[in-house]
């Protein structure tokens, strides 16, 4: 018999986020994130989404033993401003058991029910910015930070639940050029892109030299992918959250901008080195030797992560993307990077799959979202 329990005590709490560790020990493609990190995630009190959203974590148990765990979620600018009454879930993870999936989705459909909602959708996050989609390509290989590892059994547990495809994520291997072989047409035409347009980039030695230009970033965010189906706009005291999470892990030679004749910014990207290979040896623990290892990772690394891009509405379509990845190019063959793994991106997202066109290149996941609509 499978027990469903709400968490509610520290015990509960520290077991919600214990439980993958114990599901995915001997996966080596699984790649943990820092423990303390994704606590916090679900503290209104470090995590301002609270202010306009609600989550209730529960776990599986059979025979006494966690065998699952499931995050409900409702972000309330999704429901009132976009108009999509949903519950989002998410951290769904679960042993090779369907009747413990079953009765984890139908405890997410209760809260729907409850809270007068019409579908529920996951596995996601609270907003675009989080981590989103179910592995359901690429198992071969390891997740990186900012994505989810699932083992194959969890996509069939969901589709024999009824539960249909809304979203799929595809992700990228980008094989970077030398120096020497990097294609002239891209160096031509991001010269050309600059000159027509007076366009110049931004340079950053330090972080504190970055951190003026994070709220337009974001900005340039909303209206980069307010068009496309996953989108819930960022909100300031989001943002406020995500410089305090992520700056730190980025180095500032790995931010490119491009500003306009009056210094506007009107496309940046942000790319990371690879904190895969770090993350497996931390196993969740900064203490005692994280810090050194994600320090190491930053320093030394011949991978990296392509993380965010965002391009003034006005702008799109018009070729930004070119300066901007002629700089990053130069940057990684400064730095010795030779390979890069983007983030997942909308399906439907051709705009940034055609970066990569003038790249060798190799589609090797990808993740996708369920829905199941709620008979009311």
């Amino acid at each position: 018999m499978i027990e469903i329990i709400e968490v509610t005590s520290r015990q509960q709490y520290r077991a919600f986020f214990q439980f993958p560790f114990d599901l995915y020990r001997n996966c080596p493609q699984w790649v943990p994130t820092i423990t303390k990190e994704e606590m916090d995630i679900f503290d209104p009190q470090k995590n301002a989404v609270f202010e306009h959203a609600m989550a209730r974590l529960f776990l599986a148990k059979k025979k006494g033993k966690i065998v699952g765990r499931i995050a409900a979620m409702i972000n309330w600018v999704e429901v009132e401003k976009l108009q999509k009454t949903k519950v989002r879930f998410g951290w769904y993870d679960t042993i090779d058991d369907l009747e413990v999936s079953q009765k984890l989705i139908e405890t997410v459909e209760a809260v729907a029910i409850a809270e007068g909602m019409t579908y529920i959708e996951g596995p996601m996050g609270f907003s675009n910015m989080d981590k989103a989609g179910l592995l359901v390509h690429g198992y071969e290989h390891m997740n990186t930070m900012i994505t989810w590892y699932h083992y194959p059994y969890q996509k069939t547990h969901l589709e024999r639940l009824g539960l249909k495809k809304q979203s799929e994520w595809i992700e990228f291997k980008i094989d970077i050029y030398d120096a020497k072989d990097s294609p002239e047409k891209v160096k031509k035409f991001a010269r050309v892109i600059k000159a027509r347009y007076k366009l110049k980039t931004l340079a950053f030695k330090t972080t504190k030299d970055v951190e003026p230009h994070v709220d337009k970033m974001f900005e340039l965010l909303n209206q980069t992918y307010n068009k496309l189906q996953s989108f819930v706009p960022i909100q300031q005291h989001q943002i406020e959250v995500y410089k305090k999470k992520y700056l730190p892990y980025v180095h500032p030679d790995f931010i490119k901008c491009v500003v306009d004749e009056n210094d506007e910014m009107i496309g940046f990207a942000i790319t990371m080195p690879s904190f895969t290979k770090a993350l497996k040896r931390i196993n969740g623990k900064m203490f005692p030797f994280g810090f050194y290892h994600l320090w190491r990772a930053l320093r030394k690394n011949n991978r990296a992560s392509f993380y965010l891009i965002g391009i003034k509405e006005s702008y799109q379509s018009k070729g930004v993307t070119a300066i901007i990845f002629q700089d990053i190019q130069e940057m990684f063959n400064k730095r010795g990077i030779t390979e890069v793994e983007t983030n997942p991106e909308l399906e439907e997202n051709k705009a940034i799959q055609s970066m990569w066109k003038n790249y060798k290149h190799e589609l090797h996941k990808r993740r996708r979202t369920y829905r199941k609509d709620i008979s009311l």
